[in-house]
């Protein structure tokens, strides 16, 4: 619902933009003809142009997503007369012309001699206008195309763009009824909006020319760990605070947790209250435990952490739940892992059962393949943790890794409420090593990266990605945050599988650690690979799953940590490559 009204909003306020004075004109036009026969054609013309530009998208995504290198110079190239178009008026002027044309012909057309307009040509002007519209519809409307583009048409992408075009409509039949006070308006305001135009326009161009040069990778690359994660807990909240009794609490700077208890009444936490935890049915196997039903576990405090086991920002929360369901299992905590599938390999129990044994994990595990339990809390994240209190409600939340200390702090307090009479006590701080260590933040420049062509970027080989057909691929030196293949590749939507012996896959990263998804294929044959960093054995540099001589090799379908920088960080030139067929690779990580 809040989606909804969002996209709503969105097109109600893209009247406000100074980019449409060109088309207002035409709109005014309608203003006194009959409703039914003007200006409701002309409404649902603009709405229906919206309806075939996100169809457009939908159909044309997968397209789009294979070429995606070409695609994201067209974007730039766009974005680049976009920003030109607002920093000069006679450039946006050309730009539009040829709609404007368009408009004032169907408008002369439908309007000659006086005779009343007619429904189809009211229609068509609304065709037109929607036409006009779109470039000034903005970012609300350019995160639905983006959303029909990579997900392909359903009822969510429908319902938002109807809403959006509701709004839109909206504001238009506003402009129609307020007529030429709106334009008059408009026109006083152009002098300071030329200004703010110009400013965008240049704005726009420096964006343009950091993406072309690849410097954003880095910024991106540091906010999709946690500083996003804290930014976005914050706001929600606030957004969910709510003013409760209970004593309050701080962190000593030593890091030990201490709660100024009241013993004259009962501790009461001041977390909000988010709701009544839904129902954990629909996983399709519990591992290391029975069914659980939280109706069954009232009176304890439950963490529900939703996990996958590829996942790297999972793999370095695991020893800290591990740790809290360890230190206060007899306090009253009860955890629950969550394992929701991001890969069709990881919705294989035999796959999750091995993960579950390698990462130690005694408590229990519900495999969630249906995304039932994922639905019930409508989460969007991995990993995420919810904290339910002892009366079955959710009480606390947070997304990605990070903020382990606040997470603590909320069990202690839960825990508390529900009457244990714990002494307070530090943190707790996992030995991790390996994959699971904490990451090297502030040296991050590069990204996860997919190699399935739904969702692969920054293609680096001469040769063009083809979709489920064997092709040869072959190997230039890439740029930073690159990638390309050698050898016979087969590209799948989710997965690159190689079809003969002797392929590689090279990258130019920077990173303190390179992980990569790898499988050994169908066959489940051992595939043997040699890493090498900037043409040479990794040395001091190799990861937990390769040896100094840069060899491994690949018995399963998981995170293999394949480089790990022992001194300064760097940008380094990444080459793996895989003696036999069969392995099959995933997705790019980084540390």
């Amino acid at each position: 619902m809040t989606l909804l009204i969002i996209a709503y909003l969105g097109g109600a306020l893209t009247i406000l933009s100074p980019c449409i004075l060109p088309i207002l004109p035409f709109v005014f036009a309608r203003a006194g003809q009959p409703f039914l026969r003007s200006t409701l054609p002309m409404l649902a013309g603009m709405a229906a142009t919206f309806a075939l530009v996100a169809t457009l998208a939908a159909v044309g995504g997968s397209w789009a997503i294979h070429a995606n290198e070409y695609g994201r110079l067209a974007a730039l190239l766009l974005l680049s007369v976009f920003g030109v178009s607002l920093l000069s008026a006679r450039v946006a002027a050309t730009v539009t012309q040829p709609l404007v044309d368009l408009g004032s012909r169907l408008l002369n057309a439908s309007g000659k001699s006086g005779s009343a307009p007619t429904a189809a040509s009211s229609l068509m002007l609304g065709v037109a206008t929607g036409l006009l519209w779109a470039p000034c519809a903005g970012p609300i409307l350019g995160l639905v195309l983006t959303g029909a583009a990579l997900q392909g048409a359903n009822l969510q992408t429908t319902l938002l763009l109807t809403a959006y075009a509701a709004g839109a409509a909206t504001s238009l039949a506003v402009a129609l009824l307020v007529g030429g006070k709106v334009f008059a308006g408009m026109k006083r305001s152009l002098g300071a909006s030329e200004r703010i135009r110009q400013v965008l326009g240049a704005a726009v161009l420096a964006g343009v020319s950091v993406i072309a040069l690849g410097l954003d990778t880095g910024l991106l690359a540091r906010l999709s760990y946690a500083s996003t994660a804290s930014f976005e807990q914050a706001v929600l909240d606030r957004l969910h605070a709510k003013q409760a009794s209970g004593a309050p609490s701080e962190v000593a700077s030593n890091g030990t947790m201490i709660t100024a208890a009241d013993v004259s009444r009962p501790f009461r936490s001041d977390l909000p209250v988010e709701g009544r935890a839904p129902s954990l049915d629909g996983a399709v196997e519990w591992l290391n435990s029975p069914q659980l039903d939280l109706e069954q576990l009232r009176g304890e405090v439950v963490l529900v952490d939703f996990w996958t086991y590829s996942c790297i920002n999972c793999i370095r929360t695991v020893p800290y739940v591990s740790a809290w369901a360890e230190k206060y299992k007899d306090q009253g905590l009860v955890v629950i892992g969550v394992h929701a599938p991001e890969f069709a390999f990881e919705k294989k129990i035999d796959n999750v059962t091995k993960a579950v044994g390698d990462f130690k994990i005694s408590y229990p595990v519900a495999i969630d393949n249906d995304y039932k339990i994922w639905r019930a809390f409508e989460n969007s994240y991995w990993p995420a943790h919810y904290l339910i209190d002892a009366k079955g409600q959710i009480r606390y939340h947070h997304f990605g890794e990070g903020n382990y200390r606040q997470t603590e702090q909320a069990i202690q307090d839960l825990l508390r409420e529900a009457g244990s009479d714990m002494a307070a006590s530090a943190p707790v701080t996992p030995d991790a090593k390996g994959a699971e260590a904490s990451p090297d933040l502030k040296n991050i420049r590069s990204a996860e990266t997919y190699l399935g062509y739904k969702r692969a970027t920054s293609f680096a080989s001469p040769e063009s990605l083809h979709a489920d057909a064997a092709a040869s691929y072959s190997i230039v030196e890439p740029g930073l945050n690159q990638w390309g293949l050698s050898g016979t590749w087969i590209v799948g939507a989710e997965q690159a599988t190689l079809s003969q012996p002797d392929g590689s896959i090279a990258y130019r990263f920077s990173a303190r650690d390179l992980h990569l998804v790898l499988g050994p294929g169908l066959s489940g044959k051992p595939v043997r690979f040699q890493v090498k960093i900037d043409g040479k054995a990794p040395g001091a540099d190799h990861g937990a799953d390769t040896d100094a001589n840069g060899n491994g090799m690949v018995t399963s379908t998981r995170l293999y940590q394949l480089v790990r920088q022992s001194g300064d960080v760097e940008a380094r030139n990444f080459q793996i490559r895989f003696l036999d067929p069969g392995v099959e690779a995933y997705a790019f990580t980084f540390g």
